[in-house]
């Protein structure tokens, strides 16, 4: 039996996250998985997830037989609705995913109350929250689980790699042993081929050359060629090989590295958010309010806009970045939700969420001048979508500005 030790990279996050221990493994998707099956998640439970989120989220439920329970989400924070929550608990919900959708936080407060009220344990999904805080204490320090990604569109990126939070010393102790027990280390082709990546990424990549990139690297993971983050056995409906795998020695070289500077990767995507929403407030567009207790550290910025998929495409054909997840409510579009038992109807705000979102990139390859070109072809060329703003009528977290007759003069026009 191997026994993985912890190492610095673990250490660093779990001192700077504020809990008992941390795991460091191949994927994101992966600590989820870990972490399920040490709290005995098995054939017919259910586990509570919002139905807005990436299939990465959902596979490792379906992997250990489990039923995902789809909650659907509040529209302006596209986070878990606690009402809609309660109300899907029944007595095989074992585990609650309370995700921090693009690193807005979740109402933890109601999520936690009724978790306690129904015995069921909330596991923090961060991966796209790294950084953020809520009442001073960073997302991911208040249960007795959580689990992060530093995939290439993390806010940390390694290429791959996921990280296990954990507060709760009973179940470090389980983890401890599935590691030394089931974990598996990266063979040495996908750990070559996975730096190879990460050095190609690096010299390859810019602003304008984002979505092409995107697109080819899909086109390669799809035809093995490359190591992705999604791989088409993932989705055959068991586990794939050797699916429990840990982070390789480059993998949490470069993690520790980059960690070093997080603090200024926060300040910067908090600065980019700035300037985003001085930009779109000018031109009359509803911009995310802070106004809660929370310091958010965004993965990416989100708006929404009226056709929303001929958005994407202008944006490509004039070399803009914008992101388009999520896409379909298991994210990527094209997922097949009934595998995964989505039904379509199911969750009627995370479905118009994702006919309309696309986000604004926050990296460090982002500088004010091209947050500046984004938001000026974004305003020039799409239309925000009031009608789902108007949903979120009752919401302390997004204030809409009302249009001046000249912007709804130029919508007309546009419409």
């Amino acid at each position: 039996m191997k026994k993985f030790v912890q190492n610095e990279f673990e250490s660093a996050f779990a001192e700077w996250l504020g809990v008992t221990r941390a795991f460091a493994f191949w994927k994101g998707r992966v600590a989820l998985y870990a972490v399920l099956k040490a709290m005995g998640i098995s054939e017919g439970d259910e586990v509570a997830v919002p139905g807005y989120t990436c299939v990465a989220n959902i596979t490792p439920i379906h992997y250990l037989g489990a039923i995902p329970k789809y909650v659907d989400i509040l529209p302006d924070t596209y986070n878990m609705n606690p009402r809609a929550l309660e109300e899907a608990i029944t007595s095989r919900t074992k585990a609650i995913i309370a995700q921090h959708t693009y690193g807005i936080p979740a109402d933890l407060d109601e999520i936690i109350r009724i978790s306690k009220k129904h015995g069921v344990p909330v596991l923090e999904d961060c991966c796209l929250a790294l950084g953020t805080r809520l009442n001073g204490k960073r997302v991911g320090s208040f249960t007795a689980a959580s689990y992060f990604s530093f995939q290439w569109s993390k806010t940390i990126r390694i290429g791959l790699g996921g990280m296990l939070a954990i507060n709760d010393r009973s179940l470090v102790d389980k983890i401890e042993a599935l590691r030394n027990q089931s974990m598996f280390s990266p063979g040495m082709l996908e750990s070559t081929l996975l730096s190879a990546q990460m050095l190609a990424y690096g010299l390859l990549y810019r602003p304008s050359t984002a979505m092409f990139l995107e697109d080819f690297f899909r086109f390669l993971t799809n035809h093995g060629l490359v190591v992705g983050s999604y791989s088409l056995k993932e989705y055959d409906g068991s586990a794939p090989p050797h699916f429990l795998k840990g982070m390789n020695r480059v993998q949490g070289l470069i993690g520790r590295l980059r960690f070093r500077e997080i603090d200024t990767v926060i300040s910067h995507r908090r600065m980019l958010q700035t300037i985003y929403e001085e930009y779109l407030q000018k031109l009359n567009w509803p911009v995310l309010d802070d106004s809660v207790d929370s310091q958010t550290v965004l993965v990416r910025y989100p708006i929404r806009v009226k056709r929303k998929f001929q958005t994407l495409d202008d944006a490509y054909r004039d070399h803009i970045e914008l992101g388009s997840w999520f896409d379909s409510p298991l994210h990527p579009r094209g997922t097949p939700l009934e595998r995964y038992g989505y039904v379509n109807g199911t969750c009627p705000e995370a479905e118009q969420a994702a006919r309309e979102v696309v986000n604004l990139p926050l990296h460090m390859r982002i500088t004010p001048k091209h947050a500046e070109t984004i938001v000026k072809w974004l305003v020039e060329n799409a239309v925000p979508a009031n009608s789902a703003i108007s949903m979120a009528g009752q919401s302390h977290q997004l204030r809409t500005y009302k249009l001046s007759q000249e912007w709804m003069h130029e919508i007309e026009d546009q419409v």
